[in-house]
């Protein structure tokens, strides 16, 4: 399960997504996850798949690999998937004990479910095809006018990238203390709840000591480096827009008058 995260990871491809400027990438994955909350009908959310599944072709990321990361948000599906089943008012279907379960609820499980693996997928193929130090850049060029009110634009962004770029560290690290602590005789699976929660003790203390002791280390080698933040820094490849850059915009543009346009249609 924990391998199976693709989120912060980067998968090394020489494609048209790839070489995109992370600006474009940004503004397209935020676009992509809005446009998901203003569709609201099949044709909408056929029109996303579309637009979805040609955005991984032309990243040439395998498609399993994409898929592979929604193992790891089942739990979180399923419990959306309930709560939207059973707790929303409608024309009865089922009855059971004193749940109910009604046709506008399976409605809105189904489409909360679709829409929440869509932004799973859409998040993971930004990371998968950006750098960490491509997202610094970019999330920085796009904030840029908040530096006008006193908003610690790079601070922010460097902040976001260490983060992204530990997500992987971490769980590699927390697989590897789970395989000592089951070879010491830990069991992660039996039991109840309460049970299962309580064998999570064993490796979260570990993994929180080692992640500020990480934390720690990358503060003594920026601070051995002289960093200071933002002011006077020079990029050694600044960004600048391109022909494909330009083009891609404009298909996110299409494509999100589209999604505005079948939500006033239907």
């Amino acid at each position: 399960m924990i391998r199976d995260i693709t989120l912060g990871q980067y998968y090394q491809a020489d494609s048209v997504i790839h070489r995109l400027d992370p600006r474009v990438k940004l503004v397209a994955t935020i676009g992509f996850i809005i446009s998901l909350f203003v569709v609201d009908s099949w044709v909408g959310y056929v029109v996303a798949a579309l637009f979805l599944v040609c955005m991984i072709k032309l990243s040439k990321v395998p498609f399993r690999y994409m898929v592979k990361g929604m193992r790891a948000i089942v739990f979180i599906l399923l419990i959306t998937v309930v709560f939207n089943l059973f707790l929303t008012p409608g024309e009865p279907l089922v009855s059971v004990w004193k749940l109910t379960i009604t046709k506008e609820g399976m409605r809105t499980a189904v489409m909360m479910a679709v829409r929440l693996s869509f932004l799973i997928v859409g998040s993971s193929l930004m990371t998968l095809t950006t750098t960490p130090n491509s997202l610094t850049d970019g999330m920085e060029k796009l904030m840029k006018p908040l530096k006008y009110v006193k908003v610690p634009v790079h601070e922010i962004a460097m902040m976001m990238s260490i983060a992204l770029r530990f997500i992987p560290i971490l769980l590699e690290e927390t697989d590897k203390i789970m395989k000592a602590q089951i070879a010491r005789g830990a069991d992660f699976e039996s039991g109840n709840l309460i049970k299962k929660a309580k064998a999570m003790v064993p490796l979260l203390v570990p993994l929180f000591i080692s992640a500020f002791r990480r934390a720690n280390d990358l503060a003594m080698a920026m601070e051995a480096r002289c960093y200071r933040g933002g002011e006077h820094r020079t990029k050694m490849k600044p960004l600048c827009y391109h022909g494909a850059d330009r083009i891609a915009y404009g298909v996110l543009l299409v494509y999100f008058a589209g999604c505005v346009a079948i939500r006033i249609m239907l």
